[in-house]
């Protein structure tokens, strides 16, 4: 079983209405709605290897039709101006993130510098404690936890 030839009326139709489409700026497959011969065929929703070989003339006629047009598609226009806009965003975007940077390397220095100085006033705050702790009399003898009051010991 051999396979059914390609429908060249069907697939030329295919290919003029893609050109329409694209002409008038309201694409339907097209992501840029750009006036190539690539847009043209992706429009269309055939194969590279079906339109070049067999409808070079309707590749052709589109490019000219598209050269004579002489503006930018309306899908094409407003991919330019959204692409401006996020360029701009993407700018900003940049020099908040190159300054929320310096912050934070500020603030892990600031850190470091606090976390050395809580652990010199904790060291300073145990030494002087150390040094302030006033030592218990010492049992004497057996049975006798403090010295009496009058045994002048």
């Amino acid at each position: 079983m051999g396979r059914r030839p390609r429908d060249r009326g069907r697939d030329a139709a295919a290919i003029r209405a893609a050109a329409e489409r694209l002409l008038a700026g309201t694409p339907l497959r097209s992501a840029s709605g750009k006036l190539t011969a690539t847009e043209l065929i992706v429009e269309s929703g055939l194969r590279r290897d079906v339109v070049y070989p067999h409808h070079q003339d309707l590749l052709d006629e589109f490019r000219l039709r598209a050269k004579a047009q002489g503006r930018v598609p309306t899908a094409a226009q407003e991919l330019a101006e959204r692409y401006a806009v996020v360029v701009e965003e993407l700018k900003e975007t940049k020099q908040q993130l190159a300054a929320e940077r310096q912050l934070t390397a500020f603030l892990r220095r600031t850190v470091v510098e606090l976390s050395v100085e809580v652990e010199n006033v904790r060291r300073d705050q145990e030494d002087a404690l150390d040094a302030t702790v006033v030592p218990m009399a010492r049992r004497r003898g057996p049975g006798r936890r403090f010295p009496s009051a009058g045994s002048g010991s």
